[in-house]
């Protein structure tokens, strides 16, 4: 795949981890206004960015069921979990001056749209940041796998999963520091590998409907301007 020409319309994945710095828990207000410049940058350039945000720093549905709650029930907490992250950023920029809409996949209309595909396509056409909230709407599918179908749907050119680290290594690099970063895989190596870069489900979406993973650090001041613009960096999927 050739990415030096940069990319028109993108879904960037965050996840909620990232949201809380180094506080451990809910958001810090300080991160969030940082990753609200780094979108600003790109809308500037005239790219079509859309959001779709974790909410693992607020609930976390999976690590809930271990407790004994029924993993629907998380699940669903976590959902809106998101939106409260996806109303966070969206008061981020647009006092940045980046006028933004929320879509949830579960309706709540006092809050955000409801999710409709074509009116989400129309909204970056007319150059609006949209924020994708709620997952799929669905139990059992993660974040991940909503940012894989969401991307799908509004043509986007490839997901930028941005993450603490500065792309896909074959262990973790945090505890090990002999592990090796990869400058590119394929989408079957991900899976047959077991690599932690997303679930199985979203690479599995991602490879059926050939659509490019680009892993990379987000805390990197300018990071997102410039893989979207087509600068090599991270670690590519495709």
């Amino acid at each position: 795949m050739d990415r030096s020409k940069g990319f028109h319309r993108v879904i960037l994945k965050v996840s909620g981890e990232a949201l809380m710095g180094e506080k451990g828990y809910g958001i810090d207000s300080a991160v969030i206004d940082s990753i609200a410049e780094e979108i600003k940058e790109v809308h500037e350039i005239g790219v079509e960015l859309a959001v779709v945000i974790g909410g693992g720093n607020i609930f976390r549905g999976l690590g809930t069921t271990a407790i004994g709650m029924e993993r629907a029930s998380a699940d669903y907490m976590g959902m809106l979990a998101t939106v409260l992250n996806a109303l966070a950023l969206q008061d981020a920029l647009e006092k940045k001056g980046i006028v933004t809409r929320v879509q949830s996949a579960i309706e709540m209309r006092a809050l955000a749209e409801p999710y409709i595909r074509r009116k989400a396509i129309r909204h970056l056409e007319k150059k609006r940041v949209v924020i994708f909230a709620a997952g799929t709407g669905n139990p059992y599918f993660s974040t991940d796998t909503a940012a894989a179908l969401r991307a799908i749907e509004i043509g986007a050119e490839i997901i930028l999963k941005g993450t603490k680290v500065d792309g896909v290594y074959d262990s973790d690099p945090m505890t090990n520091k002999s592990a090796r970063r990869f400058d590119s895989l394929t989408h079957l190596e991900v899976l047959q590998r077991g690599l932690k870069v997303m679930d199985a489900t979203a690479i599995s979406l991602c490879k059926d409907n050939n659509l490019p993973i680009i892993v990379f650090n987000l805390r990197d001041k300018g990071n997102v301007k410039r893989v979207v613009m087509g600068e090599e960096m991270g670690t590519l999927i495709s």
